[in-house]
């Protein structure tokens, strides 16, 4: 034989080792699943008036909770108007109920549980929006609440009043039924989430205070995709962590001037160079954490080409990664992000600036740190000369939750029953209130069950925000058989 033939066989030989061990480590591949709950009896879906709710839902729109940068620009008028409509509209459920008020006007309410001994749980939703403008061309006005095609429309309507009133309905609904929780149920609605959460933890203050060890934290995060494009149809999505945050202000130094004779090297080329830098170095994309098992999770009954692909990652993660990172949110789950967003020089055209700034946003990913981060920021600019500074203290990335605990089962089961979507848990690469329950709480989850398109999305934080009547109705029944299941 000769020595290509020998050659061609040696070839042949190998690639048939490395097809069977691709086939039958894809024949044995076995997905990361979250615990399962087959012997869990979920409560059954309450009797409720789901056009009432949506109406309800529209008058919680028109108070004008939102929360400015500047808090001095704040209608804390709105917030005393609110809660006092709260009072009025579920009177059954501030019967039920202790509240307490912290930072001024975030809502801590307790329904004690008949067994001291049980660990409660804390349910929360935000009462603050951000702004709106009807100039931007809502459909409806942003604050007028108004129902229309089998919606209601309004800033807030998702982010987060609709799981306020979700939360409220619910409990409205089990006190009229005459149930009483075993399990202490803990409602923690903060006032300000969306500008940095100081009255959730201040809530957290309290609720530590006493001793509280919560079986779960549940917040908004995620929700169901309908157009998920791992499944090519709806998946339910848990967050079960969230990103840390961050923001460095990079500031290059010069003793400025007037324009007409600049130096070779001014500050604001020194400061554009080292942005450059720091963002030509971004942080590796890794196939790990819950954006990888939510992958796992949903990918495994997607087809063979990608069950094979997950089972042989050895040999498929750069090509995996690479699909993912192909859409900045899919890029967002796999690693810390680097996001300049703010620059100040000088206040004039002609003049040189004695210092330019720059503010850079990290979202920092589970597995890395803020120190990470700055050393990332430091090596990448080398010897140029800038300084470092946090715009703020950062915040660490949370821990990564359960998918074998109590919590995970009850939750992920309702999930699945209320909007008949598979179940994964995934990262919330935003921010939520929960985080900083972090101290009282054995797992943190993050969902919404309601079900939104890709694009649909866009309208969180944006214009037409608006709950289906639909949605309305799952939220409503989700809440309410999560309480009757978990508390029971």
């Amino acid at each position: 034989m000769g020595l290509l033939s020998k050659a061609a066989l040696g070839a042949g030989v190998a690639l048939g080792a490395l097809i069977a061990v691709v086939a039958v480590r894809t024949a044995l591949y076995e997905p990361p699943v979250p615990g399962a709950a087959a012997d869990l009896e979920l409560a059954a879906a309450p009797a409720f008036d789901v056009q009432a709710a949506a109406g309800r839902l529209a008058q919680a729109i028109t108070f004008q909770t939102v929360s400015h940068q500047d808090a001095a620009d704040n209608q804390l008028a709105q917030w005393d108007a609110l809660h006092a409509w709260l009072q009025a509209t579920y009177p059954r459920a501030h019967a039920a109920m202790s509240l307490d008020v912290v930072a001024g006007h975030t809502l801590v309410y307790t329904w004690a549980g008949s067994d001291p001994a049980l660990d409660p749980i804390v349910l929360m939703a935000h009462q603050d929006v951000v702004p709106a403008d009807a100039a931007e061309g809502w459909t409806h006005p942003p604050f007028e609440g108004v129902i229309a095609d089998g919606a209601v429309w309004g800033r807030g309507a998702v982010d987060d009043k609709g799981s306020l009133i979700g939360l409220f309905e619910a409990v409205e609904t089990l006190t009229a039924a005459g149930f009483q929780p075993r399990r202490t149920v803990i409602l923690v609605s903060g006032h300000d989430e969306e500008v940095g959460g100081g009255g959730a933890a201040a809530a957290n203050d309290l609720l530590k205070s006493r001793g509280l060890s919560a079986q779960f934290v549940l917040d908004e995060g995620l929700l169901v995709v309908a157009d998920n494009p791992l499944t090519g149809g709806p998946a339910a999505l848990i967050g079960v962590a969230e990103k840390g945050y961050a923001t460095l202000v990079v500031t290059a130094s010069s003793e400025g001037g007037h324009s007409s004779a600049p130096p070779p090297q001014t500050g604001v080329s020194t400061l554009a160079r080292a942005v450059t830098e720091i963002t030509e170095r971004p942080f590796p994309l890794r196939l790990q954490g819950p954006g990888a098992d939510m992958l796992h999770v949903l990918g495994a009954g997607s087809g063979l080409p990608m069950r094979a692909a997950l089972a042989n990652t050895w040999a498929t993660e750069p090509l995996i990664v690479r699909q993912m990172a192909a859409t900045p949110a899919g890029a967002a789950l796999l690693h810390t992000t680097i996001a300049p967003t703010m620059l100040q020089g000088s206040p004039k055209e002609n003049v040189l600036p004695r210092d330019a700034r720059a503010w850079i946003n990290y979202r920092i990913a589970p597995g890395d740190t803020s120190e990470d981060v700055l050393n990332r920021a430091k090596a990448a600019v080398g010897d140029l000369p800038v300084t470092f500074a946090w715009a703020r203290p950062p915040q660490e990335p949370s821990a990564v939750s359960s998918t074998d605990s109590e919590g995970w089962k009850v939750i992920s089961a309702l999930a699945a029953d209320v909007t008949g979507a598979p179940v994964a848990p995934g990262l919330v690469t935003a921010g939520t209130d929960s985080r900083f329950l972090a101290e009282v709480a054995q797992d943190t989850y993050r969902f919404q069950p309601i079900t939104l398109s890709m694009a649909e999305t866009a309208m969180i934080h944006g214009v037409d925000e608006r709950m289906t009547l639909t949605n309305l109705e799952r939220m409503v029944q989700f809440y309410a058989r999560l309480i009757a299941t978990a508390a029971r």
